[in-house]
């Protein structure tokens, strides 16, 4: 009887950075469907779990807390314990090519950072991250799979689509706020836009997440209740986000996780980006659509992760106005 291979992928990141890692995951299983998966990731990401049932074991390392070398140390031990076929890992991170030599795994799969990745890999792949992530982490699994999947297979049960709506969800990840990334438009816009919105027609649905409750309690102060269905913290994990998005027309939001799903489900979806450089966030497919400040003076732009890692404090990227936005989801 033939050995199933056990394969191991590592991706560490925000909820966003996994579901556009999926895309690989789900070619190399498509390419060895008896294949064992197992996911290495941060414990804020897990809810990428719910969206996929391709992933048949999580291990978690809390890399961005106190004890990140304990964190990697454990999950190296887990590793060791499981007896991979095959590693693949993304990140840039010299390091990384260290940490992967170290599994023990014979077959190690990474980027090209250098010539310590050269001799540490068993192939180490160019990084090109002048295209959409998706396609990036894509690029590490070329050489194991004739499959090309180009967006996140996500397995919900979808809702029939309901003519004239506009799902909101206006927040960001409270991590990324707390680090000085700064992404989206003040809450008071959102509320306008809510607001506007509404007063054109337009059936608004307003949802989010706990790390969304400043943004939403200035909403409902703001904005009389009967202009918009309230659905704040009526969806408990990612899946169920998953399932009210698939039965809106359209859907506006932040730069952001829920951003990737939408995409993945083909929801026609309107983005809010500033500091980020949304060609490399959004699929080339035309569904979804950036909204971006007109009248940008920063020659920066875009700058988070390309030039700096937290934000400036004009974020004149910023500077869009309800209007704006409202115009956006309206004529296209």
């Amino acid at each position: 009887m033939k050995k199933k291979l056990k394969i191991l992928f590592i991706n560490f990141g925000g909820i966003g950075d996994e579901i556009l890692f999926l895309p690989s995951i789900i070619s190399v299983k498509k390419e060895h469907p008896d294949a064992e998966i197992t996911l290495a990731l941060e414990p804020r990401s897990r809810g990428v779990g719910t969206l996929t049932s391709i992933i048949d074991e999580m291990l978690f390392a809390d890399i961005k807390g106190k004890n990140k070398y304990i964190e990697l140390f454990n999950l190296l031990r887990n590793i060791w314990k499981r007896k991979f076929d095959i590693v693949i890992s993304s990140g840039a991170n010299k390091f990384i090519s260290v940490f992967l030599y170290l599994t023990f795994i014979k077959t190690r799969i990474g980027y090209n950072s250098g010539k310590l990745s050269e001799l540490l890999l068993s192939t180490a792949i160019p990084l090109n991250k002048n295209q959409y992530a998706a396609k990036m982490y894509h690029d590490l699994v070329r050489g194991i799979t004739c499959f090309n999947t180009e967006l996140p297979e996500i397995e919900i049960e979808p809702k029939v689509c309901e003519s004239n709506t506009v799902l909101v969800h206006p927040g960001v990840s409270l991590m990324s706020i707390k680090k000085g990334m700064i992404k989206t438009i003040p809450a008071e816009v959102w509320a306008e836009v809510v607001e506007k919105l509404a007063d054109c027609g337009k059936k608004v649905i307003v949802a989010g997440g706990p790390d969304d409750k400043e943004v939403i309690e200035t909403i409902e102060r703001i904005v009389p209740c009967e202009k918009y269905k309230n659905m704040y913290e009526k969806t408990r994990n990612l899946k169920e986000l998953a399932e009210l998005i698939s039965g809106a027309e359209k859907f506006l939001c932040s730069d952001s996780a829920p951003l990737h799903v939408a995409s993945a489900l083909n929801v026609k979806t309107y983005v809010i980006f500033g500091p980020t450089n949304f060609k490399k966030l959004i699929p080339d497919n035309g569904n979804v659509v950036p909204i971006i400040a007109k009248n940008c003076s920063c020659t920066l732009r875009p700058c988070l992760w390309e030039k700096r890692h937290t934000t400036c404090e004009t974020l004149d990227c910023l500077n869009i106005s309800a209007d704006e936005v409202v115009a956006a989801v309206l004529n296209s």
